[in-house]
């Protein structure tokens, strides 16, 4: 899970979002759930927008927001529909899942602490960083916070195939800086290139950015080794481990 930039939505289809709105709140509030239930799954003049910026909004190839790995199949709202159905066309509740995390794991949870506030971590107001650390060596994610542990939970994002991913992932990672290494200094512009994308796509993009905190961190050759520690400090490399712009 990594920090993302929700960009504005075109001033039409945020008017039709609110007119949406309005027509839900004119449902008696019994009925309410249902009826904003009904409305999402028959729209089709926002849902293509907001899945389409929710798209150029993810990590790598479309992933999940929440666990990096699979294809974000569904939008899902953050704040579950159950819950409040005022905020079913509501633009900063909307996240890109995939199935096995919306369906199977997040579903209509969502914890909240004491005084009413979220548990959950929400990856475009917040940076997960904050709640999280990634242990590299294991692919686990470790709670910093309550609001962490929470969303390792009702996420899943421990899940021993995702731990195992994320170990590989890195592999990966140091794989393709190394030989992008080589294929500069041959002065193959092309496969660098290449290599630089393929680094920027990976699954787990999560672990592209624990790998370039850590390589900023004290003690980080003993951490990484001090070949991928120097190539993670390259300019070049940075901004291919950059979030989504």
């Amino acid at each position: 899970m990594i920090s993302l930039r929700r960009p504005p939505l075109p001033a039409d289809v945020l008017a039709r979002m609110s007119t949406l709105t309005d027509r839900i709140v004119a449902v008696p509030e019994q009925r309410r759930s249902g009826s904003a239930r009904r409305m999402w799954s028959t729209n089709r003049t926002v849902r293509p927008t907001i899945r389409q910026t929710l798209a150029t909004m993810a990590p790598g190839l479309e992933r999940c927001m929440y666990c990096g790995d699979n294809q974000g199949s569904d939008v899902d709202h953050f704040e579950p529909l159950s819950r409040n159905p005022l905020r079913t066309f509501d633009w900063l509740n909307h996240l890109l899942a995939c199935s096995i995390c919306n369906s199977h794991f997040k579903r209509d949870r969502f914890p909240t602490a004491a005084d009413g506030t979220p548990l959950l971590i929400d990856p475009t107001a917040e940076d997960p960083f904050d709640h999280l650390r990634l242990s590299l060596s294991t692919g686990a994610y470790v709670a910093l916070t309550p609001r962490g542990a929470a969303t390792i939970e009702i996420c899943g994002l421990n899940r021993p195939i995702l731990s195992r991913g994320r170990v590989a992932a890195r592999s990966a990672v140091e794989r393709c800086l190394r030989m992008w290494d080589r294929a500069r200094t041959l002065g193959d512009d092309q496969l660098a290139e290449e290599l630089l994308a393929t680094v920027s796509e990976q699954p787990f993009a999560a672990v592209c950015q624990a790998m370039a905190r850590a390589a900023r961190a004290p003690g980080a050759a003993e951490v990484l080794g001090p070949e991928i520690v120097r190539l993670l400090r390259l300019p070049a490399v940075r901004r291919a481990l950059s979030p989504p712009a």
